[in-house]
């Protein structure tokens, strides 16, 4: 089990079959739930069920049985999932509250029919702590009234201001906000997108969630939102916008308006593979983080991808904050605390004055996944790539270009790639916040690679699939010279070994 060629060691994946979007992500009694885009039958996307793992620390995961599976209202898309711990909706009771998925059932028989309304929301609940699950009479909570494409994804926060449920929903090429008291009965509030938000595909996996700014009291309200295609290096991507919301409107804040170009978002992560990601509910106050993940993969080939028992991982989990400089919102992202657990005391350890030349840093790595601090001074038109290779020529380099201001990622020699011509193209990003430093996080596992740039206002996810594992670590100077360069491996151990 896990130890399969491009397995990765420590981001969660199902022992076989299609995972693709993280659904109902809620926290109770010490366990982290995760449900997922499930087809138990086929390493391709098919019939949707609900996997489910949990996680008492974000990092190790243990398997439990499908939660959902279709039915005769269709499949089981994604949503959502809260603690009903007032029992609002009278399915649980104080000794037992009920844990809710909120999820939407998508008619394929419908939608090849012609018909428009072949998506509406779903709830169904659990009463031990997610071990058994009951789908609700009622459903569906929430019908189609406006026959809206597309119709799905249901995010649902507790509104503690006005004592009530609220559901941020895509729908096309729109965000929908309703409200409930018991999470039975949804009133339409308000529409959201008519003037932001690229239109280039589908609308999906919204999500709302407040934030304080760091080193302030002022509160934002961020609203997520993925699309497929049109992401920042092809197919899916997941932008997100700054704003208000007053219980029934999403305001976006008019510096973050100004900030962006008309139609755009900000990208939470310039990488093709990060995509449909949504926040935990349930955090406990006195934890008070918020924490997100994402799928590790693409719609532009991540049904092609030469795994085969299994198709597709998780990113790690990510703690978002809001920084707030020089007039600019930022979404900062930081690996979860709990990654530490896996890590072991520092492998290697290099600092340098001046490199002007290409250099061998490392070429005997044993660990199949390690995470790597590297810094150097910023100057202008530096250039330099990070370069992993193995003995058999394959290699993949995460660099930064100066002549353009951008970060970048070469996977086109990484390994097997020519299941689709897409994925050799130059993966690039934006600098984030201009610091004197440029400071990057990376974290390398069997077949990914996460990396955090410019104190966590820019991000890359890229999947890869090395035939031999990566065993040296050069540094390509391609302009410029670094000047005060430090460099720390650490590696992290396998969270699948028993």
């Amino acid at each position: 089990m896990y130890t399969e060629l491009y397995r990765n060691q420590f981001h969660f994946a199902p022992v076989e079959k299609w995972m693709n979007d993280p659904n109902g992500m809620v926290y109770y009694e010490g366990e982290y739930h995760l449900f997922y885009q499930y087809h138990p039958e086929s390493t391709v996307w098919g019939p949707m069920h609900w996997g489910h793992a949990v996680s008492k620390d974000l990092i190790h995961w243990e398997h439990l049985p499908v939660a959902l599976a279709p039915d005769q209202l269709g499949y089981i898309f994604s949503g959502s999932a809260v603690m009903d711990m007032e029992n609002t909706s009278g399915l649980g009771s104080a000794e037992a509250p009920a844990m809710v998925c909120i999820f939407t059932h998508h008619d394929a028989t419908a939608k090849e029919a012609g018909a428009e309304d072949y998506e509406v929301q779903s709830i169904a609940y659990s009463v031990d702590k997610g071990r058994s699950w009951v789908k609700y009479d009622g459903n569906p909570v929430l019908a189609n009234a406006d026959k809206i494409k597309d119709f799905r994804d249901p995010k649902v926060i507790w509104d503690e201001a006005r004592s009530r449920w609220v559901m941020v929903l895509a729908a096309k090429d729109r965000i929908r906000f309703y409200a409930s008291t018991n999470l039975l009965d949804w009133t339409y509030l308000s529409e959201w997108g008519q003037k932001y938000g690229d239109r280039v595909g589908v609308w999906e996996c919204p999500d709302l969630f407040p934030l304080t700014v760091e080193g302030s009291e002022e509160q934002k309200w961020i609203l997520i939102l993925s699309l497929n295609p049109g992401g920042p290096n092809g197919g899916s991507g997941t932008q997100y916008f700054v704003g208000d919301f007053d219980g029934e409107r999403f305001i976006i804040d008019d510096q973050f308006a100004k900030d962006i170009a008309e139609g755009k978002g900000v990208w939470l992560d310039f990488g093709p593979d990060n995509y449909a990601g949504v926040t935990w509910s349930g955090i406990p106050q006195q934890d008070g983080r918020c924490i997100y993940i994402g799928w590790m993969s693409n719609w532009l080939y991540g049904q092609e991808v030469p795994t085969d028992a299994w198709r597709s991982a998780m990113t790690l989990p990510r703690t978002l904050s809001l920084i707030h400089s020089d007039g600019i919102y930022r979404l900062r992202t930081e690996f979860v605390s709990e990654l530490n657990t896996i890590s072991a005391a520092r492998l290697e350890a290099k600092t340098f004055k001046s490199i002007k030349e290409s250099k061998v840093l490392l070429n005997d790595i044993t660990n199949k996944g390690y995470r790597i601090y590297f810094e150097t001074n910023r100057k202008e038109d530096l250039t330099f790539g990070l370069k992993f290779s193995n003995e058999i020529g394959e290699y993949l380099v995460v660099g930064f270009d100066g002549a353009i201001d951008n970060y970048f990622i070469d996977r086109s020699k990484s390994g097997a790639v020519d299941f689709n011509e897409s994925f050799t193209e130059m993966l690039f990003a934006p600098i984030g916040y201009t610091s004197e430093k440029i400071a990057l996080d990376i974290v390398m596992d069997s077949a990914s690679l996460e990396v955090l740039a410019d104190e966590g206002s820019l991000a890359m996810s890229t999947i890869f699939f090395a035939q031999q594992q990566y065993n040296k670590m050069e540094l390509v100077v391609g302009a410029g010279e670094l000047s005060e360069t430090s460099i720390k491996l650490y590696p992290l151990a396998s969270i699948w070994n028993k």
